[in-house]
């Protein structure tokens, strides 16, 4: 292999466009855990590799042909097709739908591995059903679309189907002019092995947290400044992170009482808390998350099995959080949500079947499964390759299952790249019980501000268009720049005045 190319990547070679996003989404449904390194135009490489991609576009004199070939090593496979007149500028969508299913069919021939998604990259599957529905169209008529456009299994269709059923009539309810708010805490007491957010521990972060608390309190009071001069309404308010129960009963308290006092809470469906982990949940703690008003909080074992929860660098056992689910309950929490993640590193379809009955037996009012996805910047991802052989989809398919048959629904879904056997996470819910804000956060029809450090401001106009303000990714960086990163909230206004402008218009139709 030419020394250009380093041996542990794996070189994809786009002639005659730049679809580089789909491709790649594509590539790695079925080569997981490798980076690829993308050439445009330039094929100089290309002989001196036994692993490559290769997605050509040419322009002929009436039609457009593309070309994919795939080397993995022993053989070598290559596929074309004609179509009428595309341009890739002009039509992206069709030129990205042509590209995937060439790919996805050489891929799936060269590697015999079943991709239960098919061609479909988004991350918000529900989103393309709920859509469907709006237009009247039936179940049958639905999947016989998704089917054909996105090549997308039975078994995942019905799962995104039953999903959409339950969020419509809840989304349907979300006031005008609302918003949701967001608060990060950024800190966990040790981080885990498949981890890829910006959190820090408790141990490495404790001279910054004092400052960092003070600079949030002073940040929401700021958006509780902005929320009354728009005259919007607070829908939701989710505290995550990191761990927010990782901070002292003093510190949560001061941030809570700095939500409370900020803003007009009294429109509010949602006030929910990740306390997470259970090394970090305290009597004290739970009581001052209730004293002030949280209504949902989220304990997340991630697994029941004790063997599994070391390997991932937990500090906590199954029997702590039964200990801390019973405690929550005891103090009065009537909304408690539980996250399991599939495929995590030692276990096996028994084990996290075992899981599954155990969470089951402790009737949490949801259940959030998780498939485990490999990210650059966790640490469990040098060590990938190890994980592909997790039997994930037996695991899946038994929570698709299992809580159903307990009177649990789905309620919401996304998907995420380099996720084990391109499977989805899901999160199920008694009725009554399910998240505004994780349904709304993936709907993308509100608005969310966020505060606190990596916090990302979703901004939504009536016409769908999407303004992103994103805070500092670190907190040293959004203490020691907090002054300029209040600046940029000014913008707000400006995207606001468009929605004045917009709403005034439809008015006067």
């Amino acid at each position: 292999m030419n020394d250009n190319i380093k041996e542990q990547s794996f070189p994809v070679f786009l002639i005659g466009h730049e679809l580089k996003y789909e491709t790649e989404c594509i590539l790695k449904a079925f080569i997981p855990a490798v980076r690829f390194k993308f050439y445009y135009d330039d094929l100089s490489l290309f002989h001196d590799s036994c692993r490559y991609a290769a997605v050509q576009l040419r322009q002929g004199r009436e039609y457009t042909y593309f070309y994919c070939a795939v080397s993995l090593g022993e053989k070598r496979l290559r596929i074309m097709k004609r179509t009428e007149r595309l341009y890739p500028d002009r039509d992206k969508k069709q030129c990205e739908s042509v590209i995937s299913k060439l790919l996805f069919s050489i891929l799936h021939e060269h590697t015999g591995i079943d991709v239960p998604w098919g061609i479909l990259t988004g991350i918000r599957p529900v989103k393309k059903i709920l859509s469907l529905l709006e237009n009247n169209m039936r179940r049958d008529e639905i999947f016989s679309v998704l089917k054909k456009e996105y090549w997308i299994s039975e078994e995942k269709l019905q799962l995104a189907y039953d999903t959409a059923l339950i969020q419509r009539p809840l989304l349907a309810e979300t006031p005008n002019r609302s918003i949701g708010l967001y608060v990060s805490i950024p800190f966990c007491p040790s981080r885990c092995s498949y981890c890829s957010f910006v959190s820090h521990s408790v141990e490495q972060a404790k001279k910054l947290m004092p400052e960092y608390i003070i600079l949030l309190c002073k940040e929401l009071e700021i958006w509780g400044d902005i929320v009354r001069r728009l005259g919007l309404i607070v829908d939701t308010v989710y505290f995550g992170g990191g761990t927010p129960t990782s901070v002292s009963a003093e510190h949560l308290e001061k941030l809570l009482k700095a939500v409370n006092e900020n803003f007009d809470l009294s429109h509010l469906r949602e006030y929910c808390v990740e306390a997470g982990r259970p090394d970090t949940i305290t009597e004290e703690k739970l009581i001052v998350l209730k004293e002030n008003g949280v209504t949902r909080i989220s304990i997340n074992p991630q697994t029941m099995n004790n063997d599994v929860l070391a390997n991932i660098g937990r500090r906590h056992t199954a029997e702590d959080i039964i200990a801390a689910y019973k405690m929550a309950r005891k103090i009065g929490f009537d909304n408690i949500n539980m996250d399991l993640i599939a495929g995590l590193p030692g276990d096996t379809p028994v084990s996290f079947r075992n899981t599954l009955k155990q969470i089951i037996k402790l009737v949490p009012d949801s259940v959030t499964v998780h498939t485990l996805t490999l990210k650059r910047a966790a640490n469990l991802f040098s060590n990938g390759a190890a994980q592909l052989e997790n039997p994930v989809r037996e695991m899946v398919r038994d929570s698709i299952n299992m809580l159903p048959e307990n009177g649990y629904k789905p309620y919401y879904m996304y998907r995420q790249k380099n996720t084990l056997d391109n499977q989805e996470n899901v999160g199920y819910a008694k009725p009554g019980k399910e998240s505004f804000y994780n349904m709304l956060i993936m709907d993308e029809t509100q608005s969310i501000f966020g505060a606190g450090c990596a916090a990302s401001t979703k901004l939504v106009e009536p016409n769908g268009m999407i303004t992103r303000i994103c805070n500092y990714k670190f907190p040293y960086e959004y203490i020691a720049q907090f002054e300029q990163l209040m600046e940029k909230k000014k913008h707000i206004y400006d995207v606001y005045g468009r929605i004045a402008e917009e709403e005034r218009a439809n008015a006067e139709k």
